[in-house]
């Protein structure tokens, strides 16, 4: 099962408490840092990079993304077509896709994103979320559409087998793959 961790927009508040606290084992890192500006980001994300196996992407940014060597970029349910970044990017560079229906999974499928991030699949533990959950039998029916499918929003140590079983290739997560001995 792929380990997704997407960041918690901290950054700016406490750096190196913020590095601290990643799970660096996992699979996948999105940096969703708001807060830093441009040559900030670049900074963190170079860092990341050092002390970690995963493969590193970051939110909207491809540009940053490929100014320092990240693995890939993660994309807003709003922004260009994936069609778009693949024509600026290298191969093997890395696009995932934020989706919140069944639908927006098969149009990423379309367009040739690698994974999509599917959720609220539970009530989010980590942000607000007006959206209502999809629940599992979305995510069942979302992986059904051609690429790897992460199950996202609400997932905890308890729920996660409920999305492998729904056949998600993994989790995507904030709090569950924050270190909590260093907050």
């Amino acid at each position: 099962m792929i380990r997704y961790l997407i960041t918690d927009g901290s950054a700016a508040a406490n750096e190196q408490s913020w590095l601290d606290r990643l799970d660096t084992t996992v699979d996948l890192i999105q940096i969703r840092e708001p807060g830093l500006s441009t040559r900030h980001l670049a900074e963190v994300t170079r860092q990341i990079l050092q002390r970690t196996a995963a493969r590193v992407l970051i939110n909207n940014r491809a540009d940053v993304a490929l100014a320092v060597g990240a693995h890939g970029v993660h994309l807003k349910s709003d922004s260009p077509k994936v069609g778009e970044f693949r024509r600026i990017t290298p191969k093997g560079f890395l696009i995932s896709v934020a989706c919140h229906s069944v639908e927006e999974v098969k149009q990423a499928a379309g367009e040739g994103a690698d994974y999509a991030l599917l959720g609220p699949i539970f009530p989010p533990r980590s942000k607000t979320d007006l959206r209502t959950p999809l629940g599992v039998a979305a995510l069942e029916q979302a992986t059904r559409c051609g690429i790897p499918v992460l199950a996202l929003g609400g997932i905890t140590e308890e729920n996660a087998p409920l999305c492998a079983n729904a056949g998600a290739a993994g989790v995507a997560a904030i709090s569950l793959f924050q270190r909590v001995g260093s907050r």
